[in-house]
């Protein structure tokens, strides 16, 4: 796996590349500025690209804009953002815009060194790893959609573990219950959230976009 770093805090940015290193991945380049990864990108032809949403000049949303800029340069590109806290429009902006290959962690998850591990190569296998706490504040965002009142608690649990990107086995292992459960469960949030089988769409990924896009819309 080849990486590209770009995270502009050089303690964090070196213990990353160390890390990712002591794990036999392949970092290829890091680099302090949004600018500066792309060209890392368009040189290097990585695998993943590990960015924070914030960078300088402004330190807004130049790395949200990278990931986006970079995905469009290099389709396939798998990308994992990382944030300091919770931003609901930089979230939903990127995972609206496709979610095979993408990732939003808070940096307080880098310290968890497994399951910071776990959400890069389930990125980069061309999965989604959304951050709990993401989850919960787009969920909280979300509760005015009438679609959304329609789930049971258990449902929106449900729901909650496929937004950050966990298949029916681990959710079953999550809430301790069996995968016919778990894929009981899905069947109604599908019914509920009125996604039918006819449709030409990922049931799965519409139920986990349409919650966020309206976690957007009331941001």
């Amino acid at each position: 796996m080849r990486i590209v770093i770009a995270e502009d805090d050089p303690l964090l940015r070196e213990g990353l590349a160390l890390l990712l290193r002591a794990e036999s991945l392949d970092v290829v380049a890091t680099a302090d500025t949004a600018d500066k990864v792309l060209e890392a990108i368009d040189e290097h032809e990585p695998d993943v690209a590990i960015l924070d949403v914030r960078m300088p000049p402004t330190h807004t949303d130049e790395g949200v804009r990278a990931a986006v800029e970079a995905r469009r340069r290099r389709p396939g590109l798998a990308v994992l953002v990382l944030s300091a806290y919770v931003e609901q429009t930089f979230a939903t902006e990127l995972l609206t815009g496709g979610v095979s290959g993408l990732g939003y962690l808070l940096k307080e998850r880098v310290g968890r060194v497994e399951q910071f591990l776990d959400a890069l190569h389930r990125v980069a296998s061309g999965g989604t790893a959304i951050d709990p706490e993401v989850v919960a504040q787009l969920f909280t965002r979300s509760r005015q959609d009438t679609r959304l009142e329609r789930l049971s608690p258990r449902e929106r649990e449900v729901l909650a573990l496929m937004a950050e990107g966990l298949g029916n086995s681990a959710i079953a292992g999550r809430l301790f219950v069996t995968d016919g459960a778990v894929h009981k469960h899905i069947r109604s949030i599908f019914a509920k959230l009125d996604l039918s089988p006819a449709d030409q769409v990922d049931r799965r990924v519409a139920a986990v976009l349409h919650y966020l896009e309206n976690a957007r819309s009331r941001a």
